[in-house]
């Protein structure tokens, strides 16, 4: 890595301010990296359907998943791909906002063990604060009113920020930048001063904001075979990809994730532009699955040239497209089949609701 080691006697920027570790702590087990480190709290994640989704999909094509490949169209936090990344050839990933790719390409584009990757977490959990950076100006209540996170925790943010972009410059690896970029990402969700989503921050600081930032690692698994991590509009990729096993969890409601989550895409994206409003959004892509008027027809688009064997799609009975309407539409490209479980409702929707569940779909259709 040129331009790493410029510290003293050879050594790398973080050893020069970190303690030495033998062994990198988060090469572990697939059941340690699902459960070791805090996933985020995201709208529609799929992490408790997961032994559901296994083994429903497992039924259908067999147990042996060795010699396919899977492809994750709508990522989102990655956990669906993360659990299929061990048992099967290679995963694609792919998500439409830019703080999910960062996510992904950790965890599913990153597979084999990162040197020293101990010792940067602890230089970037050492290093002295920035005091008027960007998201302490425009998301921390000392500057802008905002109260996303504690004057504190902006500055943190913003200097980790800082410095993950220079060790960039300076020459580390792209598989290092994008663990050290998604532990950040993680990391910030912790403490921030919200109940789930970044439509909206809270009036005062709650506990868990109140607590200092911590860098934790962003544990992903090592694999043998390599895996492919994409940011682009789904129904743009799979025009361009073909495998196996195909699995898509697109928003099932007019919710728009880049709005949901526009914090984290600029804590990811770090650029200068003039935060709206009074929660300081972001301009974001908007997708045309989260629309009455064009969900449909982006299904029919993406069925139509998907070049899979398989097709799975998790859908639930609030979406915005009706279970015989997508029966009727995958019927229309080969053998069609549904599997189905109650499921506890997202609790940051659950206040505007009385059923505290919903029933989770998965459509299943298998191409000729």
């Amino acid at each position: 890595m040129v331009g790493l080691f410029i510290g003293i006697k050879g050594k790398s920027v973080a050893q020069n301010w970190s303690r030495a570790h033998s062994t990198p702590r988060y090469n572990k087990s697939k059941a340690d990296v699902l459960t070791a480190f805090q996933t985020l709290k995201y709208l529609g994640s799929k992490r408790k359907l997961i032994p559901f989704l296994e083994k429903t999909i497992k039924s259908v094509v067999g147990d042996d998943l060795s010699q396919l490949t899977f492809c994750d169209l709508f990522a989102g936090t990655g956990i669906v791909g993360r659990t299929f990344k061990s048992s099967v050839k290679e995963v694609t990933s792919n998500d439409l906002e830019y703080y999910a790719y960062v996510i992904n390409r950790n965890y599913i584009g990153n597979h084999e063990t990162i040197a020293d990757s101990q010792d940067y977490i602890d230089l970037l959990n050492r290093i002295p604060l920035e005091h008027k950076g960007f998201i302490y100006q425009n998301y921390c209540p000392g500057e802008s009113g905002r109260m996303y996170f504690s004057d504190h925790n902006g500055k943190k943010i913003d200097t980790m920020r800082k410095w993950i972009e220079w060790l960039k410059k300076i020459g580390i690896e792209d598989d290092l930048y994008f663990f050290l970029l998604a532990s950040l990402i993680e990391s910030a969700d912790t403490v921030s001063n919200v109940t789930a989503l970044y439509t909206a921050y809270l009036k005062n600081l709650i506990p868990k904001a109140q607590e200092s930032l911590i860098l934790e690692p962003a544990h992903f698994e090592t694999t043998k075979n390599t895996h492919r991590v994409f940011n682009e509009n789904a129904n743009d990729l799979i025009r361009k990809i073909s495998g196996d096993i195909l699995y898509l969890d697109p928003p099932y409601t007019c919710r728009q994730y880049g709005g949901d989550y526009h914090l984290l895409g600029t804590i990811a994206k770090y650029d200068n532009f003039v935060p709206t409003g009074i929660t300081g959004r972001r301009d974001y892509k908007r997708s045309a699955w989260a629309s009455n008027k064009s969900a449909e027809g982006q299904l029919d688009d993406l069925l139509k040239h998907a070049q899979f064997k398989y097709i799975f799609m998790s859908y639930n009975n609030e979406g915005l497209m009706l279970p015989d309407v997508i029966k009727s539409m995958m019927s229309k490209y080969g053998k069609y089949d549904v599997a189905e479980t109650e499921y506890r409702r997202f609790k940051s929707s659950a206040g505007t609701h009385k059923a505290n569940t919903t029933m989770e779909y998965l459509h299943i259709l298998e191409k000729p």
